[in-house]
């Protein structure tokens, strides 16, 4: 699997980079993010809810595990941070199958839920504010939205 990096200063230039990249889903996308408490998982989430014009304020599904905001495409933000030892199907294939883009913090552990095309990141830390975000996509359209983002 291929992988792209970029790096990231600023929590605004981390929306930036996400902002753009919203430009470029389409409904049925599914985004993964991973990275340490406070990586900047939701950071990226609000970058990605700007770039399709969502006007609510963006904050982890912690506790409610989806979040829905409509914009230009509906935004489903999961955190599936709770659901390590749930073996119940929540339904997440309506989302992914859905109209929206799907972004799910902490995928690792609904991983087999997940659709095999998806666009996996990884966020870590840098100096200070700056991050360092891995686009690792699964399958050739993410992979060419990647080579085209980090052009």
């Amino acid at each position: 699997m291929k992988s792209f990096k970029i790096s990231t200063s600023s929590p605004e230039e981390t929306m930036n980079f996400s902002a753009n990249l919203a430009n470029k889903l389409q409904p049925g996308d599914v985004i993964t993010l991973e990275g340490d408490l406070g990586a900047g998982k939701t950071t990226f989430t609000k970058g990605l809810a700007r770039g399709l014009n969502i006007k609510r304020t963006v904050n982890s599904p912690t506790f409610t595990i989806v979040k829905e905001y409509e914009g230009d495409l509906p935004l489903y933000h999961i955190d599936a941070y709770r659901l390590e030892h749930n073996e119940e199907d929540l339904g997440f294939d309506e989302y992914f199958e859905g109209d929206g883009i799907v972004v799910v913090e902490w995928a690792k552990f609904i991983a087999d839920y997940l659709p095999e095309e998806r666009l996996n990141i990884e966020i870590t830390y840098q100096e200070q504010d700056g991050r360092i975000i891995e686009l690792l996509p699964q399958g050739q359209r993410f992979e060419k939205m990647c080579r085209e983002l980090t052009e």
